[in-house]
């Protein structure tokens, strides 16, 4: 909440009274004027006038208004959601109308089952008319003067006879919206394997970007089957906690650093960021994992020294102990496999041989040439 200089709170608007409303089967966000000074501390659905129609919506955290007004300003809120998105979900608002009343509580309801109808009757009309749509959803308005359905196309598409063709049925005004993949996933979206609801369709509006390095450097999966969610890219909640893993792992050795531990001096093989462990190879081949403050790394000269390890005094402590001494490197460290996911055992890629055709001798007094 912003402070003015004379320390009181600066509301949305002066003389003018604003609810901030949810509406829309995308879940839109709006300001709505209203004439009203008080606001129900509960979840109270109302009916609203946009630009569409008459609709029915929520009013977005009653604990947030006093005196009909809500506390915070209209910069505020779209500082909290960062108007820089084409995902940014403050869209034109309207008028309030009333509180929701147990008719208009019905008549959604009878809607919503009237929409799942039009939606299997567009679905079959646009297979009988060849058209390369997918229809996803379908929401009928609550004046029942319009009728959304939303598709998903990956090309333009020429739906002027579908449109005639529902107008005709339904006797009322038809709009098509195409939409994307998370928009589909954000409709359509059920449970996903952590046990919960999708977040684009449960609360999430900002849809930032994510990439493969979040995964990575989590030490997630990458099968895409796993990693991705209902609309087919990375899941949202691999950006989650990707701030904390980078602040962690700037405290994590390199791979391949020399470092101290209690047990002596090692190289490191791997790090464990979430548990901040350790994993260090000695030259015996023995391995070991530390916890991070445990140990030291080693630069400079002082990392050249460490690693200045006689490979017949590593060859002899591996086979003292039963260890293979082949794959060792000349500072008595295993050797990193040829190529990321070879096998164990596997030796380096061998070298093609390029085979030369034999030309066939021709008797003599043959030639190439024909009559």
């Amino acid at each position: 909440m912003v402070q003015t200089d004379t320390g009181k709170a600066k509301g949305p608007k002066d003389n003018k009274n604003l609810l901030l409303i949810r509406y829309g089967r995308m879940g839109f966000f709006g300001w709505f004027t209203h004439n009203g000074v008080h606001v129900e501390k509960t979840r109270t659905r109302v009916v609203i006038k946009t630009k569409r129609g008459l609709e029915l919506g929520d009013i977005v955290g009653p604990f947030c208004y006093k005196g009909g007004r809500f506390k915070d300003s209209c910069k505020q809120i779209e500082k909290y959601y960062e108007k820089r998105s084409k995902d940014y979900p403050l869209a034109e608002g309207g008028t309030f109308v009333r509180y929701a009343k147990p008719e208009d509580i019905m008549e959604a309801e009878h809607l919503e089952v009237s929409a799942r109808d039009e939606l299997k009757f567009a679905q079959k009309l646009a297979k009988d008319l060849e058209l390369p749509m997918k229809m996803v959803d379908s929401e009928h308005l609550l004046g029942g003067e319009r009728i959304v359905i939303y598709f998903l196309s990956e090309t333009r598409v020429d739906f002027r006879d579908l449109v005639k063709t529902l107008a005709k049925e339904y006797q009322t005004r038809i709009e098509l919206r195409q939409v994307g993949a998370r928009d589909e996933a954000r409709l359509i979206g059920d449970y996903e394997s952590c046990g919960q609801q999708c977040c684009c369709k449960r609360f999430l509006k900002i849809l930032a970007p994510v990439n493969m390095r979040m995964a990575k450097t989590q030490k997630a999966t990458l099968d895409p089957s796993k990693i991705s969610g209902h609309c087919g890219r990375l899941k949202c909640c691999l950006r989650y906690e990707d701030s904390t893993y980078r602040e962690l792992k700037k405290t994590m050795p390199g791979k391949n650093a020399m470092v101290n531990t209690p047990s002596g001096t090692g190289k490191v093989i791997d790090c464990q960021i979430l548990t901040q462990l350790v994993s260090v190879v000695f030259a015996d081949g023995k391995r070991e994992a530390f916890p991070v403050s445990e140990i030291e790394v080693l630069t400079g000269e002082a990392a050249e020294l460490a690693a200045a390890v006689k490979p017949a005094e590593a060859r002899k402590a591996r086979a003292a102990k039963g260890m293979p001494v082949d794959g060792v490197d000349e500072m008595g460290y295993e050797k990193a496999a040829d190529a990321e996911g070879a096998a164990e055992g596997d030796g380096p890629p061998k070298k093609k041989r390029k085979r030369r055709r034999r030309r066939k001798k021709k008797p003599a007094g043959e030639s190439g040439k024909t009559d």
